[in-house]
């Protein structure tokens, strides 16, 4: 690019502002630039354009499940949050939508497979969503940063769905179950996991998780099929995501992905002729 002409008094003029002289040029091009154009560099001081130049050809930081470190919005965890309210305000509305989406074995045995993932969002009363939210946004963004969009939201499914396939294995045929807490406990797992990958003290979570397992088994009515079926995959897949070297890590995330859901398939086969059989 030519230079722009030089001003009246004979100064050269900031090849973006040429009303504006200067005796500044830029390192690496060696345009003269003005005050608003120059961005300060190791020695000296740079150009705009060479600045976004140098920055497009940085390769992105990413973490060490493979993500790209950005910050912003959670989308994918608030997508949850949003979708988690709206069903239950749903609910309020009409117990039509429980009756529907909760986890009946016998309906999952005639054919209603998607209960096994819609009773994900399904939950029995104001303090059960309150818990599983708040334990959604607190851990949720972290996660979601740390393994990227695409990694955490199949972490959340799998989990959510490791959680009903075990509820589907051991549950009465007649008995509804619900609740995001399988996807809740994958989570738990998944930051544990990843907090001793990065060396981070998280006993507080480890203890949180041990009173919770407590609770489960010492409260009728609660579902530990789902809790524990939930903390297993979520280990697993936090493994799988945070674990592999940069060499293989994309193919074993995939394979341990599609392996899960497999082997989840099989067993909700399997099931399945139990119950028809």
């Amino acid at each position: 690019m030519p230079y722009p002409a030089q001003t009246p008094a004979g100064a050269p003029a900031c090849y973006r502002h040429p009303d504006r002289p200067t005796s500044v040029s830029c390192n690496r091009c060696s345009r003269p630039v003005c005050p608003d154009c120059m961005r300060s560099a190791a020695v000296g001081h740079q150009c705009v354009d060479c600045v976004s130049v140098a920055a497009a050809s940085v390769p992105p930081v990413r973490t060490g499940a493979g993500a790209v470190v950005r910050q912003g919005v959670p989308v994918v965890t608030y997508t949850l949050l949003a979708a988690n309210i709206a069903v239950f305000v749903m609910q309020m509305t009409s117990r039509m939508v429980q009756y529907k989406f909760s986890l009946l074995p016998g309906a999952v045995a005639a054919g209603e497979y998607y209960r096994l993932i819609s009773s994900a969002f399904i939950h029995y009363g104001i303090v059960h969503i309150l818990f599983n939210m708040w334990a959604l946004y607190i851990l949720g963004p972290p996660l979601e940063r740390y393994l990227g969009r695409l990694r955490f939201a199949s972490l959340y499914l799998l989990s959510a769905l490791g959680g009903s396939v075990v509820v589907y294995l051991f549950s009465s045929p007649m008995t509804g179950t619900g609740g995001a807490s399988g996807a809740i406990f994958g989570l738990f797992a998944a930051t544990i996991v990843a907090a001793r990958r990065l060396n981070l003290d998280v006993r507080w979570l480890v203890g949180l998780v041990v009173v919770n397992l407590v609770l489960t088994f010492s409260i009728p009515g609660i579902s530990w099929q789902g809790h524990i079926g939930g903390l297993i995959t979520g280990a697993l897949v936090g493994a799988a995501y945070v674990y592999p070297p940069r060499a293989t890590r994309t193919a074993v995330q995939a394979a341990v992905t599609v392996g899960l859901l497999v082997v989840f398939a099989a067993l909700i086969m399997m099931r399945t002729a139990q119950l028809t059989g």
